[in-house]
């Protein structure tokens, strides 16, 4: 016997595209919320351009050098970013092309959904945190 609840609430397969269970739904709630700060997105876009030093992303994000290493932490423990020391400096980079996936699959989603995205009254635009 079919649970009807179980067969209703399955997302349809995806052809070519093996499915995983998703047994740890803290985990996935977590790796979205690595990327809902716009400082971490607009850095990770920008090393998905290629390797990055602090430096580079403070002159890029505008923002004091301990801010910028704060989010550069975030997204290396966070597996979106690789760090290599190379001297005395650290070298960012993208370490799964599958990031660079997400963030046009996220801003091409985000597009088709911005007036929905616009009025939604339940999470609040970063500036207003």
């Amino acid at each position: 016997m079919t649970d009807r609840a179980t067969t209703a609430t399955a997302p349809p397969a995806r052809e070519g595209v093996e499915e995983v269970p998703c047994t740890h739904l803290g985990t996935v709630a977590k790796f979205f919320r690595a990327l809902a700060d716009p400082t971490r997105l607009k850095l990770l876009e920008y090393i998905q351009r290629g390797e990055r030093t602090s430096a580079d992303c403070v002159a890029y994000a505008g923002i004091s050098q301990p801010r910028v290493s704060v989010h550069l932490s975030c997204l290396v423990d966070c597996g979106y970013v690789t760090a290599r020391r190379d001297g005395k400096k650290l070298r960012y980079s993208v370490g799964d092309p599958r990031v660079a996936d997400l963030i046009v699959l996220a801003r091409s989603l985000a597009a088709d959904n911005a007036t929905a995205l616009t009025c939604c009254t339940r999470i609040p635009d970063s500036e207003r945190r």
